[in-house]
């Protein structure tokens, strides 16, 4: 799949702003840090992919539930900011990419203390 620049543009724009969102409104009522770590959006520009991970003593579902309990008020605050032809639809999941990365760390550690 091919990304335009301009999809690179809004989801760079989206996840400034949904950052900014998530500090301000969602991590005061947590005791955990939650980042935003990628935004991808669809060719159409109508749906946002946003990628979060969180660290700290919470789990990933309970801010996920958080999330889209508050995905109307989030959409709403977006299209008030960045101003766009149609307003994106949020569709938040945990990335997944950071477990894998994890994965391979260990599995590296794991191969250099078997070669000592």
């Amino acid at each position: 799949m091919n990304v335009t620049r301009r999809q690179k543009r809004v989801g760079s724009l989206i996840k400034e702003e949904i950052g900014r969102l998530l500090v301000e409104e969602i991590q005061d009522f947590s005791s955990c840090l939650i980042t935003v770590t990628r935004v991808e959006m669809s060719s159409d520009l109508k749906n946002a992919y946003i990628y979060f991970s969180v660290f700290g003593s919470e789990k990933k579902e309970t801010i996920l539930e958080r999330l889209e309990a508050r995905k109307g008020h989030l959409r709403k605050s977006i299209a008030s900011k960045v101003k766009l032809k149609y307003n994106p639809m949020l569709i938040f999941s945990p990335d997944p990419l950071i477990e894998y990365e994890e994965r391979i760390d260990s599995a590296i550690k794991k191969i250099k203390k078997n070669e000592k």
